[in-house]
């Protein structure tokens, strides 16, 4: 029998990063899933898909656009992900609730529960968990594209970092093996236009 030192050192060894979204190509064939609500649209520019979204004058809700790749981790066992992406525009988010949003867990429509409470929002001017227990203060909506990482052990300690500088952390991460990436919220005026480049699962 192997021991778990040996074990581990052997997944490390053997593991290859994966590229769960190349930008400018459709993502369905990807193995993503869209779920959207209207006013919404889902475009693609030479290396990117543009996610956009915003509310109708008097509406008391607004468009939602997520992508969405289920089984994209393990449960129960460590990941990074990383996410590629440039902020157009986004309004500031809402508690448990953000147009730019990146979820390490994730059930549809919009979240349940920890996917919510430990979602990532991004706003202009700085990042955090959405039950808003952190934040980090960074330049995000400043017309370029920024490397989001998101690591998280098999005890549930989860780690990000933008452009490789930490920024946050949590302990009792819950993830069920779904992404999700963009507007997750119908709240009116709660709007943004993303361009996603890539998402990577990487080696943890």
């Amino acid at each position: 029998m192997s021991s778990p030192d040996i074990d581990a050192a052997g997944d490390a060894a053997t593991c290859q990063p994966r590229t769960l979204l190349v930008g400018g190509t459709d993502v369905a064939p990807q193995g993503w899933s869209i779920v959207m609500q209207p006013p919404a649209t889902l475009a693609y520019g030479p290396d990117y898909a543009r996610l956009s979204t915003t509310t109708n004058a008097g509406a008391t809700t607004s468009g939602q656009l997520l992508l969405n790749y289920p089984g994209a981790v393990e449960t129960g066992k460590p990941f990074k992900l990383q996410v590629v992406l440039l902020v157009e525009t986004v309004n500031p988010h809402n508690p448990f609730d953000s147009a730019a949003a990146i979820l390490g867990s994730f059930t549809p429509p919009f979240g349940a529960g920890n996917d919510r409470n430990q979602m990532i929002y991004l706003d202009a001017g700085k990042i955090g968990w959405a039950d808003d227990t952190q934040s980090f203060t960074v330049s995000v909506q400043n017309n370029a594209y920024h490397t989001y990482e998101l690591s998280v052990d098999a005890g549930g300690a989860a780690h990000v970092t933008v452009d490789g500088i930490a920024a946050l952390a949590r302990n009792g991460f819950v993830w069920n093996g779904a992404i999700a990436v963009g507007d997750q919220t119908n709240d009116a005026n709660v709007d943004s236009t993303l361009r996603i480049r890539s998402v990577t699962k990487l080696c943890p």
